[in-house]
């Protein structure tokens, strides 16, 4: 009896490894061709990391303001690499392609001087530049459009330089914005009023604009309210902080000039360009300027020009200048537009208003090849340090005399997420509109995702938002809302030229080459977001210098949202924990076998002066 049960044991002892040897089997064979699908590489190093990282969840990272030092507590288990010291207090507002003493040793011709010039590598800072004592949050928006805190912005000039033209008031402890400004005494929405009335603002048809000198953008400020975006640019002159104060009160600026180089926009990318005396010689230089202008407004866009010399005959007195100087510089400028083909619809008061053609084949004067000279570059959108000539940028062309050159585009909020012509036409290589629709779809996701970890991007909080790398805009489109704008930059080693696109889908931009610093001053953005941007980057310049100049931009307790393959992240996270950031690593939205990463990040409030010393 013993026998016989000692034999049955074995017989299903055999049976049960038999069928867990087959189990084995068959679980490995599955397993083996899955990870040869591609989906199971690295999966062990994303396993690893996020066992190290704790990717599933973000405890102890706060978002909120608190308006005084924080604790500093990380939750990450990594060590910073090094920790970076604070700048000296005279870098407080450090423009550094923007720098006063190294413009002085540029040429003053054409404003050569005020363009950018950026340091050397040598000569780059490697610290922190500190906010000044006594930094608070912006007021939030729409508050901030008229307020915005002294001690953030503490210069005191243009209440005094502008005081008869309202552009600003010092009052207590805040700056006032009555929006005034020279050309607009009773304020910008009278002035936007009587633009509205010659231009199709309301409909949606006028979406994106460029101002060009535009002080303190109180012309870009009143504008957002009638869902028109403006790009706003001016110099850093003698007018101290005019585009700082723009960016404080939430308004889309950047340090820029009309000067010997290109402006950093794509061609075609604007519904309407304007100068409110702006003091642009637009006669000069063989009308180059205008042509400029001309290169990046859109097919049937207008452009605005008010102040000297329009109306001469009435305010020459005024504007203290001779009658034949005023007559011969709105004469010149008159031929320009002629030349140009732009149709003069408006000329009231000291405002006049000339609108572009759809096409080359509207403009008769463009059949004539003698009266024009064209740009022969065949890319009108590779504008990177490239020198401003005098000549036309071709439109693409139609097929039939009533087409829109490029073709068409809805009307704002409809182009958001149409497909922008430029990806319908095929012009953006291998890029096709499903494509185009997948993206949107994909960003639509991860944005959900964000603001389950950060409750307040959505929420107005974040005003300023920048995206590193934007591609076709996906992220910004996923976000809009009167709350906020976003600057969305294309790098200019990116593969593919699609800020175009995004200009297309009523959102603004700008080609940027991060090796450099951005044209903007410390503290101006709230939240800033990159996707693949360090990867993009490897073996271009420091992993180091990208990450100070983020720090430099971005306001104290402001965020940053970083995606990218996990080894990368590791890298900047490990910097980043050097440069006062408290982070959190998180895993893909599709789970943690996916290499790429989210890290999310709050920059400390700390300000200058005696906490400057503090490690």
């Amino acid at each position: 009896m013993a026998l016989k049960a000692s034999s049955s044991d074995n017989r299903t002892r055999s049976t049960v490894s038999l069928c867990i040897v087959i189990g084995m089997c068959c679980f490995f064979y599955i397993l083996g061709a899955w990870q040869k699908s591609g989906f199971g590489k690295g999966d062990s190093i994303a396993l690893e990391v996020t066992k190290r990282t704790d990717c599933t969840v973000v405890p102890n990272l706060s978002f909120d303001t608190h308006h005084s030092k924080a604790s500093g507590n990380s939750s990450s288990l990594v060590s910073p690499s090094k920790k970076f010291k604070p700048c000296p207090d005279l870098y407080t507002d450090y423009t550094p392609c923007q720098d006063q003493n190294r413009a002085m040793k540029f040429p003053r011709e054409n404003m050569n001087y005020r363009e950018r010039h950026c340091p050397a590598q040598k000569e780059k800072l490697h610290c922190l530049v500190p906010p000044p004592k006594g930094y608070v949050a912006p007021f939030p928006w729409p508050k901030s459009r008229d307020y915005v805190p002294f001690a953030n912005c503490p210069y005191k000039s243009l209440t005094v330089e502008k005081a008869i033209q309202n552009w600003v008031q010092y009052e207590g402890n805040v700056f006032r914005f009555p929006g005034g400004g020279t050309q607009f005494p009773q304020g910008a929405d009278k002035y936007i009023d009587q633009l509205a009335s010659v231009v199709p603002i309301a409909n949606g048809t006028v979406r994106t604009a460029l101002d060009t000198g535009c002080g303190v953008a109180s012309w870009g400020a009143y504008l957002l309210k009638r869902n028109v975006l403006a790009m706003s640019f001016a110099p850093r002159d003698s007018h101290e902080a005019q585009v700082q104060f723009a960016l404080e009160r939430g308004v889309p600026a950047v340090i820029g000039v009309l000067g010997t180089i290109k402006l950093p926009y794509p061609s075609r990318a604007f519904d309407m360009a304007h100068c409110s005396r702006c003091l642009i010689p637009w006669g000069a230089n063989d009308g180059m300027y205008m042509m400029e202008v001309d290169r990046v407004l859109r097919p049937g866009g207008y452009w605005v020009l008010s102040g000297p010399p329009i109306n001469w005959k009435v305010n020459y007195k005024g504007w203290q200048r001779t009658k034949k100087d005023l007559e011969a510089e709105q004469n010149r400028i008159e031929e320009i537009a002629d030349l140009l083909c732009w149709e003069k619809v408006s000329e009231k008061g000291e405002m006049a208003i000339w609108r572009k053609r759809v096409n080359t084949e509207s403009c008769p004067s463009r059949q004539e090849e003698s009266a024009v000279q064209m740009c022969e570059s065949t890319n009108p959108d590779d504008v990177w340090y490239k020198k401003m000539k005098a000549c036309v940028t071709p439109l693409p062309d139609v097929k039939d005399e009533n087409d829109v050159a490029g073709g068409a585009i809805k009307p704002f909020p409809a182009r958001l997420n149409a497909v922008p012509p430029r990806i319908a036409n095929g012009l953006v290589p291998g890029v096709s509109s499903q494509a185009f629709q997948k993206d949107n779809k994909m960003w639509k996701k991860h944005v959900k995702s964000y603001s389950s970890v950060n409750k307040y991007l959505l929420t107005g909080r974040y005003r300023n938002i920048m995206d590193m790398n934007a591609q076709y805009g996906g992220f910004a489109a996923a976000i809009e809302s009167p709350k906020s704008w976003v600057m969305n930059v294309v790098p200019t080693i990116a593969k593919m030229p699609t800020l175009g696109a995004v200009y297309e889908r009523g959102l603004i931009g700008i080609y940027h080459d991060w090796c450099e610093a951005f044209s903007t001053y410390p503290r101006t953005y709230d939240l800033i977001h990159a996707s693949g941007l360090f990867t993009l980057y490897k073996t271009k310049c420091s992993m180091e210098d990208v990450l100070l100049e983020m720090d430099r931009i971005l306001r104290p307790e402001g965020a940053v949202i970083i995606r990218d393959d996990v080894d990368v992240l590791t890298k900047v996270n490990s910097l980043a924990l050097g440069m006062r950031w408290d982070t959190k690593m998180v895993d893909h939205e599709d789970g943690p076998l996916v290499r790429e990463k989210i890290l999310y990040a709050v920059k400390q409030y700390w300000v200058g002066g005696k906490q400057t010393a503090v490690a």
